[in-house]
């Protein structure tokens, strides 16, 4: 698995019920349609994906972000650097949890400076641009990423609610 396979499974969970192709998911995603085929054949390899690489195993996907993301894609905050927020400092956690630090995936157009988190792919800034609910779910994933307990559980209870 790598990074980009959690940003492509996140997107395929918000397309269920509608027809997707890769090209669709390559265009949403600013990734080469290349790139979105070896994705699916890692995640149908994992037994993440059924139907023929149609749907995500919601319950698996659930475990792989608890147990795994953690541990196999960590984050220790940065520099601070202007981006766009993520983890507790955007949005739906953001609503639950006020701090004066913040989290930023860096990027010249972000308007918030903080702590720079590395994204799960480097065009992530350009899909959450034209999609909300993927910028949630990924800010999301990244608070189980990099916070702390609290902040953790508070994502994890969301991701479950979202996914499973």
């Amino acid at each position: 698995m790598r990074p980009q396979d959690i940003v492509v499974l996140l997107k395929i969970l918000l397309e269920e019920g509608k027809p997707w192709t890769q090209l669709s998911l390559a265009r949403a995603l600013f990734m080469s349609q290349s790139e979105i085929s070896a994705s699916l054949s890692r995640s149908h390899y994992a037994r993440l994906l059924h139907d023929n690489g149609r749907k995500v195993v919601r319950q698996s996907f659930m475990d792989l972000l608890q147990y795994g993301v953690p541990f196999v894609f960590p984050q220790q905050p940065g520099n601070m650097v202007r981006g766009v927020p993520t983890a507790h400092s955007a949005a739906p956690l953001k609503r639950l949890i006020e701090s004066t630090e913040h989290y930023v995936w860096p990027y010249a157009k972000g308007t918030v400076r903080g702590h720079g988190i590395q994204p799960l792919f480097n065009t992530v800034m350009q899909a959450v641009e034209l999609d909300a609910q993927l910028y949630e779910l990924l800010a999301l994933v990244d608070a189980v990423r990099v916070g702390k307990v609290r902040e953790k559980n508070l994502a994890l209870d969301m991701l479950r609610k979202r996914i499973c």
